[in-house]
């Protein structure tokens, strides 16, 4: 009988964080991403962003249905995307409090506004940034170029609409 190997959803989390940036050719060391200053950490920093996307695409690259992982993953799904952010473009206000995520910066650099952070939060090409728990946020690239992000995040079965688009 073979040893049956069982991976809880974190680790899953990490082994899809550990594949986008192995693939991507990026060193794992080179993989920090831009974060909040300790001194403007907060329960209550910025404030609800625009609700809707401008000038973004988004495109899922796979997604690998985990149903067959037991009743516990039943519904649940691995999804990697592509997001392209135009100059001046916005990913739109979302929470993570019920979807983890990485983020991985491939080119560009994008800014974050961030419940938990007073300030705006600059995340440049090569950084990886994770996204869980209570967090919400929105994205601006208010660079001259466009950003392109890869996503990998866990979605739950009532997640399977298009709020999750973001």
């Amino acid at each position: 009988m073979k040893p049956v190997l069982k991976i809880d959803r974190m680790s899953l989390a990490a082994l899809a964080f550990a594949a986008v940036v192995l693939g991507a050719g990026l060193p794992a060391a080179s993989a920090m991403a831009g974060e909040c200053p300790a001194d403007q950490v907060t329960e209550d920093g910025m404030k609800p962003g625009p609700m809707m996307p401008k000038g973004v695409s988004d495109s899922v690259v796979k997604t690998i249905d985990l149903s067959s992982k037991g009743e516990a993953w039943k519904g649940s799904m691995l999804r990697m995307r592509k997001l392209v952010v135009q100059p001046g473009g916005i990913v739109p206000w979302h929470s993570h409090e019920m979807r983890p995520a990485n983020i991985l910066i491939i080119s560009g650099s994008i800014t974050e506004y961030s419940s938990t952070c007073k300030v705006p939060i600059l995340h440049k090409k090569g950084e990886v940034t994770a996204e869980f728990g209570h967090l919400s946020h929105w994205w601006k690239n208010n660079g001259k170029a466009s950003a392109v992000l890869y996503s990998s995040d866990m979605l739950s079965p009532e997640m399977h609409t298009d709020d999750a688009a973001m």
